[in-house]
């Protein structure tokens, strides 16, 4: 066997979703159409509660004043999410497979560990949204609310079998939602529009340049960057070069289009703020102080239009979370886990330090949080920017659509605002935390509690500060061979191709009339008078969790003549099978058991299809034999037959001369 590895080769991103949508539209407006939706799966991350926060805070200390700042980042949002989707397209490798092919495993290892760190400080921002729209609409506690969200995952989740363009639609809903409850509370409020324009042109108050960094650092996020490269390539688009650059120039639309409305919101809220709290001398500190003060001013739909803006927020925001972090695990680590789980680590890995602090500081200290998750989401952001641009602007892979030097020169100068701005921020609440330490008065030891909470922080700051500049020098130091793409593995087909007959077959029965599909299924593999048909099913009956395969009810008989009648026939069509009968409670359990004590080539079972209500009833047999044994098999999804009448059940008795079944015999 000739298995020839392609290093640096990946997998395809989001697998299950890959080109699944068609752009092949001969009309221009349809083709457009075809290519709007990914963005907008991304723009709900910078609309989430995150950016609430800061926006709020901004508009209510300084008015109109820093409109320019979430300009600014809109501007460095499209040119940098543009970049991501060209990575997806050209290359056909989303920004973590990418950091996989370009980086040494060690590397790779912390760039994935301060990515998941990412994902969940988005994911804690998203619960707080999530929870405290929850309070602010029907009153409901947050620790209550931090159960509710800890559910609302697996609907979300559900989202995802209904296909990309269904949940992008889904998303796009949530997202027009927000942005009609936004434009009804501006118009209430009335803001002065040469006072919005006003504050289009740069300027930074007194004590604003905390809170302009805080509005960037929430504003541009790491998972976004790594969620567009995977999400461009669900459009189905060919290979050739004018067909990437077609896509790449629709996906720039997409951009602008999507990020564009995610301004809209963002300077919705802050105008909002500044036009109702500003003007009146109000200082806003947290979410929920706002939401109280707006019946003041607007009346009492406000506070209504408010809270639903922001559980939509919340929400949108959290389906795209699970996204990212499937790429995320996927790309770095080529590991791959079922998707609710992979959402039910994240969303635990959130709602536990949000319960530990709302239990134990009360509900006054979520702001405390939703600020905490900026800053983390500062301190990963320059470790996706820096590797997209060494990508995008690399020809070796990228070809002559590698980004044009203009465009570089702005992508750099963009990552080096955000690098000095997340920087800075980063040592501000470093130096806060510090300073609280030593307020406090405590000491662990002989050491005061400053020095070792400002040796722990600033020991991080210049571990991770060393780890961005060689990702930074690497790519330019000791570039990566080119990329190779999917398939990772290339076989040598005329030498692996070797039929080989089936010598034994196990069928697994289930006494109703879906076993003529699944013997139908194993007739089609099997020839008469060499291959062995064992045909196995499982008696579950009350008398066989206590006696075993020495149980004689009604039941088993049954089954134990339903097995002999169709050996019987089988024999007469010039088949060679035999019967096996199982007792106990746990099916999969008693065929694993049985297939590991006499082994088949091939497994042929019944599946009544995924669905949570059927496995709840059924259970998932198909599933847990198949993770139990190294069996081949071949699952027959008979169509719905109604079940057998049971007076039919009372088969003949076996033929004189056939031999009796023994029960659970190795084959």
């Amino acid at each position: 066997m000739a298995i020839v590895e392609q290093p640096g080769a990946e997998r395809r991103s989001l697998e299950e979703v890959h080109g699944s949508v068609g752009v092949a539209q001969t009309n221009p407006l349809k083709r457009l159409f075809a290519f709007l939706g990914p963005a907008y799966l991304v723009s709900v991350g910078y609309m989430d509660p995150g950016n609430w926060a800061t926006d709020l805070e901004g508009g209510a200390r300084f008015g109109y004043a820093l409109i320019w700042v979430l300009l600014m980042s809109n501007l460095m949002a499209v040119l940098l999410q543009t970049l991501a989707a060209r990575l997806g397209v050209v290359t056909g490798h989303d920004l973590a497979q990418a950091c996989r092919a370009e980086y040494s495993r060690p590397v790779n290892a912390v760039l994935w560990l301060l990515a998941e760190i990412a994902i969940a400080a988005t994911d804690l921002a998203e619960v707080l949204g999530t929870i405290i729209a929850l309070k602010l609409l029907f009153g409901m506690p947050l620790l209550w609310g931090c159960l509710v969200t800890a559910f609302d995952t697996f609907l979300l989740l559900w989202l995802q079998k209904w296909g990309m363009r269904r949940m992008e639609a889904v998303i796009l809903a949530l997202v027009a939602t927000i942005g009609a409850c936004f434009l009804i509370e501006i118009c209430m409020a009335r803001p002065d529009a040469g006072a919005v324009l006003t504050g289009m042109v740069p300027s930074l108050p007194p004590g604003a340049l905390f809170v302009a960094i805080g509005i960037l650092g929430a504003t541009v996020m790491p998972h976004n960057l790594y969620l567009h490269s995977a999400l461009v390539q669900s459009r189905r688009i060919g290979k050739d070069l004018r067909s990437k650059a077609a896509a790449c120039r629709y996906n720039l639309i997409d951009s602008a289009i999507a990020l564009n409305a995610a301004f809209f919101v963002n300077a919705a809220i802050l105008v909002l703020s500044a036009a109702v709290f500003h003007r009146n001398g109000v200082a806003v500190a947290s979410i929920e102080q706002a939401h109280e003060l707006l019946p003041s001013f607007l009346g009492r739909g406000a506070p209504i239009l408010f809270g639903i803006a922001l559980l939509c927020a919340g929400q949108s925001s959290t389906l795209t979370g699970t996204l990212a972090g499937q790429i995320v695990m996927e790309g770095y680590l080529h590991l791959r886990i079922a998707p609710w789980l992979r959402r039910l680590i994240t969303r635990l890995v959130a709602l536990v330090p949000a319960v530990l602090v709302i239990y134990f500081a009360g509900d006054s200290s979520t702001q405390h949080l939703l600020v905490l998750s900026q800053v983390i989401l500062s301190l990963q952001l320059s470790f996706a920017v820096i590797p997209l641009i060494h990508f995008t602007s690399n020809r070796r892979n990228m070809g002559s659509l590698a980004t044009p030097r203009w465009a570089q020169g702005l992508a750099w100068l963009t990552a080096a605002i955000i690098v000095a701005l997340n920087g800075k921020l980063v040592f501000d609440k470093a130096a806060e935390w510090v300073a609280l330490a030593a307020d406090s008065g405590r000491t662990v030891g002989p050491f005061p509690l400053a020095w070792i909470v400002g040796a722990g922080l600033y020991g991080l700051i210049g571990a991770v500060t060393l780890l961005l500049a060689w990702v930074t020098l690497k790519p330019w130091l000791r570039p990566a061979p080119p990329w190779l793409p999917a398939p990772s593995v290339k076989l040598d087909w005329r030498d692996l191709l070797r039929p080989r007959p089936l010598e034994t077959i196990g069928v697994a029965l289930e006494h109703n009339q879906s076993d003529t599909e699944i013997l139908n299924r194993a007739l089609s593999l099997a020839r008469p008078g060499e291959t062995r048909l064992i045909l196995m099913h499982v008696v579950d009956t009350p008398m066989t969790r206590v006696y075993g395969a020495d149980t004689a009810d009604r039941e088993t008989g049954a089954d134990e003549r339903y097995l002999a009648e169709v050996v019987h026939t089988l024999a007469e069509m010039g088949y060679d099978a035999r019967p096996v009968l199982l007792h106990g409670p746990d099916r999969a359990g008693q065929l694993v058991g049985q297939l590991k004590r006499s082994p088949v080539d091939l497994l042929v079972v019944g599946s009544h299809g995924h669905g949570l209500v059927r496995d709840l009833l059924y259970g998932q047999t198909v599933d847990k034999v198949r993770h139990g044994l190294d069996i081949p098999m071949l699952i027959a999804r008979p169509e719905r037959i109604p079940p057998i009448d049971p007076a039919r059940t009372a088969l003949p008795a076996p033929h004189p001369g056939e031999s009796a079944l023994i029960p659970g015999e190795p084959l």
